[in-house]
């Protein structure tokens, strides 16, 4: 089943949220993440829903989403050109050995150093998916002590063009 990451405009009104995981639940699909935010009109927000799914799950989706009255507008962004990130917040163990290896993966992966202690590193970190899971993987072996991972936002590449 292939991932698909979905856009979601709806009116910013309580209950919306429950509503659209309602839906999910409701029907067994999963929600692999999810990120929700006011847009520029602080009356409208637009969520990030990452789901897997064959096509005819993924019509459905859209279908039964479309019918829910504070949706506004419907994008599966999956195949067409779109801006992705997530961000990561995690603590990694450190010795005064690998201290100065570990801040040079950071600075390669763009990331930033928000706390340092004798035994830990606080950083933060966004880029791709794929970017995060690979800064992860390499970081495992120094000691993540804790981490918080964002969901994933995502915009249209062409949104807004007329």
């Amino acid at each position: 089943m292939e991932e698909h990451t979905i856009s979601v405009l709806v009116e910013n009104n309580f209950g919306v949220l429950s509503r659209v995981a309602g839906l999910f639940s409701g029907r067994g699909y999963n929600i692999c993440s999810l990120t929700v935010s006011p847009t520029h009109d602080p009356k409208i927000s637009k969520m990030t829903i990452v789901t897997k799914g064959d096509d005819a799950i993924i019509e459905q989706i859209d279908k039964q989403l479309n019918k829910l009255v504070e949706v506004i507008a419907v994008t599966d962004l999956t195949g067409v050109d779109f801006i992705e990130r997530e961000m990561i917040v995690l603590k990694v163990k450190t010795t005064k050995e690998n201290r100065s290896d570990i801040v040079q993966l950071v600075e390669l992966f763009d990331g930033k150093i928000l706390t340092v202690h004798a035994e830990e590193l606080g950083v933060e970190l966004s880029g791709t998916p794929k970017q995060i899971d690979n800064f992860i993987e390499l970081i495992r072996d120094y000691g993540i002590i804790d981490i918080a991972r964002s969901g994933r936002i995502a915009i249209s590449e062409n949104e807004g063009k007329a």
